[in-house]
């Protein structure tokens, strides 16, 4: 096992995302690998936390990477964060991803967890994918 794919991997996603003509018509250009410092009005997608496991086989090396990507909106109730949240998850589960090293086996959706945050001032939707690489 190795986590030489986790950087590809994470290129991909933020690629995918910022490709994908249902997110960007929500989103615009607001999908951020780093959120830029200071706060960020409106709605946007960060990439965050990622856990990684070994899952290799008898056919060779490989990993299965868990991770987050975050929808945060100041809109008034949930229902523009669930819009977006369901955009990134239509262009994320299944994917086709081409990654600089390794490949992707397959791409799924885990869970998700809506909640309000900075006092009730933000949404955050933090949707849990699974990726199986191997390489």
């Amino acid at each position: 096992m190795s986590y030489g794919m986790g950087a590809a991997l994470q290129a991909a996603v933020y690629q995918r995302l910022r490709g994908d003509a249902q997110v960007a018509g929500l989103v615009g250009e607001a999908v951020f690998d780093a959120v830029p410092p200071g706060p960020v009005a409106g709605t946007y997608v960060s990439l965050g936390p990622e856990d990684v496991r070994d899952a290799s086989d008898v056919s060779g090396s490989g990993a299965e990477h868990d991770f987050t990507v975050s929808v945060i909106t100041d809109a008034a109730g949930f229902q523009a964060a669930k819009a977006v949240a369901a955009a990134v998850s239509d262009a994320l589960v299944g994917a086709a991803l081409t990654l600089t090293r390794g490949r992707v086996v397959g791409i799924w959706f885990l869970r998700a967890r809506a909640r309000r945050v900075d006092t009730g001032a933000l949404r955050r939707i933090d949707l849990v994918f699974r990726a199986r690489l191997e390489g």
